[in-house]
């Protein structure tokens, strides 16, 4: 197994904490009592035996395969009492994995960067999407075709997100005005001059349940395009209990696997557990827009697979973009491919492979 060194790590999805919040949020958690919020698979928690995996958002489309392993039984025939969590606008990932109140967390590659470059000691342990689904989603009237058109439109956006930054960087942002987004299109329906940052999975078709023809920009297309979805976990857990990894790992690969040849058990699962207006139909969108980010070739193999020149690339880009210090992340540090077993199999559930130390 590739070595994987002992730092300790950064931040949640979707904003950007302050240099030096990881210490000060363990200082004051090490007083708290309370527990997150939590979905359990079985409705049991079970001391040591317990699996928490944090979400990074409300369940929705991307937090799938999860929600799919739990509620077909992969994880229960893995031997795997899972509690999922559900995140939202502020959710601690790091703290969360670092004080150990969950094993597992869903993230995306450029979070597990910032968690790097903050000396967390987080890990990526599966990507479920090769291409990430985040776009800027504009009116079909509004005169937007390309990232070339935007000047003069005015952008709903949660500040401080890296994509932002790669696209302010490029010039793309020049003369649009940007304001706070709040989980909502709402806007749109009354101005053909905002634009929202959105999921290309989920936003589309709830613009078209409103009447609105939309188009949708893909940010991938200019270059910016880490894996989203993760999987993460600890180094320590790692190298304390490769079995438990490789054995959750695996169960969670074949829910991707299973949610998208049949969602409806895992999208059942995220429309029970999702309070915040999510519905049957985006779901299904969802998860058939989905697929093809997660097996770009529609090759079930490539699932979850992570290439080094990929993370390479984006600890790059973010050192061009001054989001990290140069020097302060090493890519292969960031993720290992050792608990991807190809393909699949049952007996790989129940005798998983042990890392080599």
């Amino acid at each position: 197994m590739k070595h994987i060194d002992s730092r300790i790590e950064r931040f949640p999805p979707r904003e950007i904490w302050p240099h030096g919040w990881l210490i000060s949020c363990l200082l004051v958690w090490a007083g708290c009592s309370g527990t997150a919020p939590s979905v359990a698979t079985d409705g049991r928690a079970d001391g040591d035996r317990l699996i928490g995996v944090q979400l990074n958002w409300f369940p929705e489309v991307e937090h799938g395969g999860v929600y799919q392993a739990a509620a077909d039984g992969t994880y229960a025939a893995a031997g795997l009492d899972v509690e999922i969590r559900p995140g939202g606008r502020a959710t601690p990932i790091a703290p969360e994995l670092l004080r150990g109140r969950s094993q597992f967390a869903i993230t995306n590659a450029d979070d597990v960067v910032l968690f790097r470059a903050q000396e967390a000691d987080i890990v990526a342990v599966l990507a479920a999407a090769q291409d990430h689904p985040r776009c800027l989603l504009v009116r079909a009237d509004s005169g937007v075709e390309s990232f070339s058109d935007l000047r003069g439109m005015t952008l709903q956006r949660q500040a401080g997100r890296p994509f932002l930054t790669f696209l302010e960087k490029r010039g793309i942002l020049d003369g649009v005005e940007q304001v706070p987004y709040h989980n909502s299109i709402a806007a749109m329906a009354t101005d053909p001059k905002v634009a929202v940052q959105a999921y290309s999975i989920a936003e589309p078709l709830l613009a078209q349940q409103q009447g609105l023809e939309v188009r949708t920009l893909m940010v991938s297309e200019l270059g910016w395009n880490p894996y989203s979805s993760v999987l993460v976990t600890t180094g320590d857990l790692i190298r304390s209990e490769p079995e438990k990894v490789a054995r959750f790992v695996e169960a969670t690969r074949r829910g991707w696997r299973a949610y998208f040849d049949d969602a409806q058990a895992g999208n059942a699962a995220i429309l029970d557990a999702n309070e915040h207006g999510m519905t049957a139909e985006v779901l299904k969108f969802g998860s058939e827009q989905m697929r093809p980010l997660a097996m770009p070739d529609d090759d079930p193999q490539e699932l979850g697979q992570m290439n080094p020149r990929r993370w390479q690339r984006l600890v790059e880009q973010m050192t061009e973009l001054e989001l990290i210090p140069a020097g302060s992340v090493d890519p292969q540090q960031c993720f290992t491919t050792e608990f991807l077993a190809d393909p699949a199999t049952p007996d790989s559930l129940t005798k998983p492979k042990s890392p080599e130390s």
